[in-house]
This record gives structure tokens, sequence and C-alpha cells, in this order.
């Protein structure tokens, strides 16, 4: 109990209540916010902040993904079909960190450009998501079940390689591409679909940056004692408050962070 006490820090407490309220009010927001807020807040290291927060998502996803799990709101065929693109390119992408050296210029550029343009497309997402998708419904025709099960698979190949270089994806565009693959499955299976699957994602990447030693456990501590809390409240209190305000000033804060990661 000391030790876990002894490696509290209540700045990052504090990060971890801010990232899990907004969590728990918008759905989104953990990897896009969490990273760019360890980088350019805290001055923690590309690679390590990425990789702390992939631990940090696995064990926050974990339980809301219990939770759907009990109420049968997971399609498993789903998860399967996106984790067999994503394992092997996660796998990929954590033995390039390795080639490359996880402290090197050339991961540091690659890990700030990959999280720069995942956190662009999670913005426009934000902001484009309800008619993007009344445009992809007028305008895309059905996709017959062979394509839409390698679509899938090829949506977690990506899932993959954005979420291991970057912490981001695995929410925002996640949910986004099974809404489109699968317009009539419901939402709540959709939302519980691709938070199973963001599970063994996030642990896996997590675990490979454990591996190169990307990973800082004070750090993680912290911010756990802070947002697990605070998701479990927002997620209460979202039910009765509209979350527009807080997804649009979501979506232009990650604006500006692209642009500073663009330009770092």
């Amino acid at each position: 109990m000391s030790y876990l006490i002894n490696h509290i820090d209540p700045l990052f407490v504090l990060c971890g209540i801010l990232v899990g309220a907004i969590v728990g009010f918008t759905g989104v927001g953990g990897g896009s916010l969490m990273t760019p807020i360890l980088i350019l807040v805290f001055g923690v290291n590309p690679s390590t902040a990425v990789g702390t927060d992939l631990l940090y998502a696995a064990i926050t996803n974990a339980s809301g993904s219990a939770v759907h799990g009990a109420n049968k709101t997971i399609n498993w065929k789903v998860v399967g079909r996106l984790a067999l693109g994503s394992v092997p390119m996660t796998a990929l992408s954590i033995l390039l960190l390795y080639k490359l050296g996880v402290d090197s210029k050339a991961s540091h550029e690659i890990v700030t450009k990959v999280l720069g343009f995942a956190l662009l497309i999670t913005a426009v997402l934000l902001f484009m998501r309800k008619p993007l998708l009344k445009w992809y419904e007028a305008h895309v025709p059905e996709v017959n079940p062979k394509a839409v099960a390698r679509l899938t698979t090829l949506t977690g190949a990506l899932l993959g390689v954005l979420v291991t270089l970057s912490s981001v994806g695995a929410g925002a565009i996640g949910v986004t591409m099974l809404v489109m693959l699968y317009p009539k499955m419901p939402a709540r299976q959709i939302v519980g679909s691709d938070l199973a699957h963001a599970v063994p994602l996030t642990l896996l990447a997590g675990l490979g940056h454990t591996l190169l030693g990307s990973i800082d456990m004070h750090i993680l501590i912290s911010l756990l004692c802070g947002s697990l809390p605070a998701i479990v409240v927002a997620s209460v209190a979202s039910a009765r408050m509209s979350d527009t305000i807080v997804r649009v000033t979501l979506g232009i804060v990650l604006l500006i962070v692209v642009l500073r990661f663009w330009f770092l």
C-alpha cells in the first residue's frame, strides 16, 4: 500500500480525472487526449506516452467490456474479424519500433506524425460523424457479406497500426467504420463490439511497449487513480446531459493539437 501511495502524483491524478470525465460524457477522447497531454504538457517521451496510455486504456476499457459482455451486446464474430487484422499489424508495428529503437529520432518522428494523423481523423469524425453516416446511407449500396468480412479485417489492420503507434483510433474511428459496415447492427452491439476489440488490442500493444521499456508505471498508477472514479461518475451524469458542447470543444482542441504535432 505504501508503494502505491508513494507512486501517486497529484498532477497526473488530476489529468486522469479530466480525461476520465470526458470519456464518460462522450465515449471517446481517451487516447486522443491523454497521449497529447502527456507529451505536450508533461514533456513525456512520445513512445513512453503512447505505451503508458495503451495499458491505461486496456485497464479502463476492460470494465466497460465486461458490462457489455454481461448484457450480451458484443458480436464476437465481428470482434474476431477485427482481431484477425489488428493482431498481426500490432505485432509488426511493435517490431518496427524495436528495429528503429524506441527512443530514436526515427521512432519519435513516426509516433508524432501518426499521432497527428490519427488525431485529425478523430477530430473530423467528432464534427462530421452524423452527416457522414447520412451521406453513406444515401449513396453507398449495401455491401455483400464476404466483402464486409474482408473490410472488417482491413479495418482491424488499420486500427492495429494507428493504435500501436499513437494509442488513438480504437474508439471514434473504430465505431464509425463498424456503423458503415454493419448499418443494421444495433448501436449497443456496435459500441460493445468495438470496446471488446479495443481491450485485447490495447493490451497487446501495451505489453509490446512494456517489452520495449516504454511504460512509466508511476504515471500509469496516478492516471488510473483519477480516471477510474471519474469515468463512473461522468457516465452516470451523461445520461442527463447533452454532450454536444463537449464533443465540439474536444474536436477543436484536437485540431489545435494536430497542428502542434505536425510542426514539432
